[in-house]
């Protein structure tokens, strides 16, 4: 396998994987904030403006992930 092939599976690695991790955790973040809503629904207003904050900051580190990966497809600094 050449090196460009390599490259093109650590990208798709880069972004599969990250793309998996950010749905999980927006998952489980959305899910766990409509069990503490449905408890304490008085609580709904500030869980919800922490919730939003996370699902941009997960959002951001899946963005990032995809950013370097189709760095590495186009600017590739391993190539020769």
């Amino acid at each position: 396998m050449t090196d460009t092939g390599l490259i093109a599976v650590a990208c798709g690695l880069i972004i599969g994987l990250g793309a998996i991790g950010a749905c999980i955790g927006i998952g489980t973040m959305g899910s766990r904030f409509l069990e503490g809503s449905s408890r304490q629904p008085e609580m709904m207003e500030p869980l919800q403006t922490k919730m939003f904050l996370l699902a941009g900051l997960i959002d951001a580190n899946f963005l990032i992930g995809v950013g370097v990966a189709m760095m590495f497809v186009f600017a590739n600094p391993f190539a020769k």
